[in-house]
């Protein structure tokens, strides 16, 4: 029994001895198979480009290579000679990681552990979308633990890199927007500053028009006042000069010297060629006799000289304001003396133009008196 347990024990250190010998040299081998694909990876990037391989449907086949893109239910192989496989996984999918010792078995996991960097081999068929349904997945423990600590260390610079692209796509959105708004802004000041102009150009446009307006308005106003003064001032009239003709006492006979009074008084009238004139013809009488009997003397001496101006000097009727006869009344002198009493036997004509047809600004009331002889 003794002899028996020896040489179990000796056949056991002897395994063992085998099994660290062969741990210690792996890898070594790892290394170089290593090495040797990074070295033939960098020359065919160098020399070759990237191929997606399509597979017919039904078509069995085994791939080697590196996983380089991973997605929920598939992922890409790149095999050696660059060409790439669309790996697609099912509940089905047999995937195992192989483990390396003579008492250690391979483990059955699951496809959470497929990484990108993960040398791995598959076996299985095409199918109609020319990807590679995996049956079988086989990957190397080592290769494992070397492709999650580069998917730990390639993730973070990944994430980085898109969270910067993303800063640096916003940055230059917000200045696209930026320059859009200046560029806006340019546009809205250049049409604010047309509008400002035209603006201007319309105010003065409307001060001139609002000034020519008010000289309008004041002209319409003063023209409007004036036609007003003119209309309420049409039954009104200005005396511009009074002409006295005397008569004999008792008489209303028209002496020569009282006819050459009236010729020189019509000639004038014409030659001065008045617009809207009259005259009011006036008689008189001294306080000699009754007032009846003066009031009808100075009557007929008022028609005595109406009918020469019609009659010898050709004068219009509708100049000439119906006569009247005050007597004795409205003396220009007294008569207690006999020179008084001739200078009240009279006739006077005054001469008037309407204020609202011929404005004579400051004319003054003129009087001729006629001195006749042979009086007494």
């Amino acid at each position: 029994m003794k002899v028996n347990t020896t040489r179990i024990e000796v056949t056991v250190m002897a395994v063992a001895l085998v099994v660290l010998v062969a741990l210690a040299i792996a890898p070594a081998f790892w290394g170089n198979a290593f090495g040797q694909e990074g070295r033939t990876t960098t020359e065919e990037n160098a020399s070759n480009t990237s191929t997606n391989k399509t597979i017919d449907a039904g078509q069995q086949l085994s791939i080697e290579g590196i996983v380089i893109k991973r997605d929920e239910k598939e992922f890409t192989v790149r095999a050696k000679d660059r060409s790439e496989t669309v790996v697609v996984v099912t509940y089905k999918t047999e995937i195992k990681t192989v483990r390396k010792g003579l008492f250690r078995r391979d483990r059955a996991t699951t496809a959470s552990e497929i990484v990108r960097g993960l040398r791995l081999s598959v076996e299985g068929k095409g199918n109609s979308e020319g990807k590679l349904v995996a049956r079988i997945v086989r990957f190397d423990e080592q290769d494992l633990r070397t492709a999650q600590s580069l998917e730990s260390r390639v993730e973070p610079v990944e994430v980085l890199a898109t969270a910067t692209q993303a800063q640096a796509n916003t940055t230059q959105a917000l200045a696209e927007a930026n320059r859009q708004r200046i560029v806006t802004v340019e546009e809205n000041a250049q049409v604010l500053s047309g509008q400002v102009d035209e603006l201007s150009n319309v105010a003065i446009a409307a001060r001139v028009s609002a000034t020519k307006a008010q000289a309008a308005a004041e002209k319409a106003e003063a023209d409007a006042n004036s036609a007003n003064d003119r209309i309420s001032a049409l039954d009104d009239y200005d005396v511009l000069r009074t002409v006295t003709v005397q008569f004999k006492s008792g008489s209303a006979a028209l002496s020569a010297a009282a006819k050459a009074t009236l010729d020189e008084t019509s000639e004038s009238i014409q030659n001065e060629k008045l617009r809207g004139w009259v005259l009011a013809i006036v008689g008189y009488a001294d306080s000699t006799g009754n007032t009846a009997r003066n009031r009808s003397l100075s009557q007929r001496r008022a028609d005595a000289v109406i009918n020469y101006l019609v009659t010898k000097r050709d004068l219009p009727m509708r100049r000439l304001v119906q006569p009247f006869g005050y007597g004795s009344s409205h003396p220009v002198a007294g008569n207690e003396t006999r020179a008084g009493r001739a200078q009240n036997r009279r006739a006077e004509i005054r001469i008037m133009v309407n204020k609202g047809i011929v404005s004579r600004a400051g004319s003054t009331e003129r009087t001729a008196v006629v001195n006749l002889t042979n009086v007494f």
